[in-house]
């Protein structure tokens, strides 16, 4: 299949849009024209996994650190950034990065982390503000379940975990088609009154495009009406960290080593133990210290997460048990995440989970 197929799916589950401001997630290289004959699926993009891809006659790789951060001036080889793309594009190989983007939405990375953990009633622990937008149109009264219909198969009216969501008043529009018009009701040269239904839908800012290409297909009116108005709202579906409860309470230690078990952690860095129960619990998988202010306004009592510093151990204060499982550790279920999201749309297409260990840190 064409590369375009798989890279939009994976945008379509994780936008590009939804990625931090210094990521780098997308095509790294390649071009979306490309048959792709199979992939490797791995955490990072390393020259091992770039043999690995050869040898498994793959010339896609998936990874979820973009192998380039920065601009590159030059390809001498002298670097690993450099002799992976160099070997990669030598090779006919694309690769695709879902990084920051993966992390942010609802169903991503910390998602699958709250899952191994078994956590219940997950929610974003920081939500993304200004990644929505609402759609207003105008329409006669006899066609706005048709218009309605249309906004919402093109991705309108989800909020939280409602769809088809949208807001509707009648009223009575006016205008005077001109002498070069067509309408669709009313005469040429005189003012026409048409009942008329106001539509209100919220809808993700990076499907606008799409959006509008569904209302201009499905509006009967020659010109079509419609406002787009930006939103401070917080983004309930996307964000930063995930917050959720264990099923049941359980003591810190159980809590600790149930942890280090399930993460397959070589081992844990914690803050002092406060001697209570654990039982709500915030997480966010790669480097997640600056989310430790919202995991204590949320009530966490431990925070898993990873690359906190020696001083930032002391922000706990006691308020909440940091535990820092390595980064390597936290993100190592993205490649099952992947593997689900490609499976479930391409079933006989060629996915391979690396098999390469990519973690940079070894441990006596």
């Amino acid at each position: 299949m064409k590369l375009r197929e798989i890279t939009s799916h994976l945008e379509s589950i994780a936008p590009l849009s939804y990625q931090e401001s210094y990521d780098n997630a997308g095509l790294i290289c390649g071009h979306h024209d490309m048959e792709i004959t199979g992939a490797i699926i791995c955490l990072d993009s390393t020259e091992a996994v770039i043999d690995e891809a050869i040898s498994s006659k793959c010339n896609l790789v998936i990874a979820h650190h973009p192998i380039v951060f920065s601009g590159l001036k030059k390809f001498n080889g002298k670097n690993y950034v450099e002799r992976v793309i160099i070997k990669a594009i030598q090779n006919n190989i694309a690769i695709y990065a879902a990084h920051t983007n993966l992390d942010n939405v609802f169903d991503g990375v910390n998602a699958k982390i709250a899952e191994k953990l078994g956590l219940t009633n997950c929610s974003i622990l920081s939500p993304q503000h200004n990644t929505l937008k609402k759609l207003i149109t105008l329409c006669p009264e006899e066609k706005a379940e048709m218009v309605r219909e249309a906004l919402f198969e093109a991705g309108a009216g989800a909020i939280g975990n409602y769809n088809e969501c949208s807001f509707n008043t009648n009223g009575i529009g006016t205008f005077k088609a001109g002498a070069n018009s067509n309408p669709f009701v009313g005469e040429i040269g005189k003012q026409h009154k048409e009942k008329e239904t106001k539509i209100e839908v919220v809808f993700p800012t990076y499907l606008e495009s799409r959006l509008l290409k569904a209302l201009f297909l499905a509006h009967p009116y020659e010109e079509v009406p419609y406002d787009l108005i930006p939103l401070s709202n917080s983004n309930s579906s996307v964000g930063a960290g995930m917050l959720g409860e264990l099923p049941a309470e359980m003591n810190e230690d159980d809590f600790l080593n149930h942890l280090k078990k399930v993460m397959k952690a070589k081992g844990i860095r914690f803050t002092a133990l406060r001697g209570k129960n654990v039982k709500k619990v915030a997480i966010c998988g790669g480097s997640g210290s600056f989310l430790l202010k919202n995991a204590i306004t949320a009530g966490a009592d431990v925070f898993v997460t990873a690359d906190f510093k020696y001083h930032q151990f002391f922000d706990a204060e006691n308020q909440i048990i940091i535990a820092d499982i390595g980064h390597y550790e936290s993100e190592q279920y993205t490649g099952e995440l992947f593997y689900e999201i490609l499976s479930r749309k391409f079933t006989t297409f060629a996915l391979h989970l690396s098999k390469i260990n990519t973690n940079p840190i070894n441990y006596l």
